[in-house]
């Protein structure tokens, strides 16, 4: 799963490209369509978005109906997420991944 910095769960709606990066001058990659971010998962640069709580809580509800999450779990998923959040110090990758998994043990 990839949160784009645009605050967009990314899928299908990305482009191929090459960039330069430590690794070699060309290396291929992909790009988000929507707003044009590209990606360089070579040298560790994974976005990472902070979102506020109500942007997070809508990637969030995106999150659950892209993994089929019932609506009982929904609602636990959803105060996972807010109690992780809480805490301040995780990407909103980070609290959705977590959340999930605590969520589905």
């Amino acid at each position: 799963m990839i949160i784009c910095e645009c605050g967009e769960i990314i899928e299908n709606c990305t482009f191929r490209d090459y960039i330069k990066t430590s690794a070699s001058p060309s290396t291929p990659t992909i790009g988000h369509r929507k707003c044009g971010h590209i990606f360089n998962f070579i040298d560790g640069k994974r976005p990472k978005k902070y979102s506020s709580r109500t942007e997070l809580k809508n990637l969030a509800m995106r999150f659950a109906v892209k993994n089929n999450l019932e609506s009982e779990a929904v609602g636990r998923f959803l105060l996972e997420v807010d109690r992780l959040k809480s805490k301040g110090s995780l990407s909103d990758h980070d609290i959705l991944v977590k959340a999930f998994n605590n969520i589905v043990k």
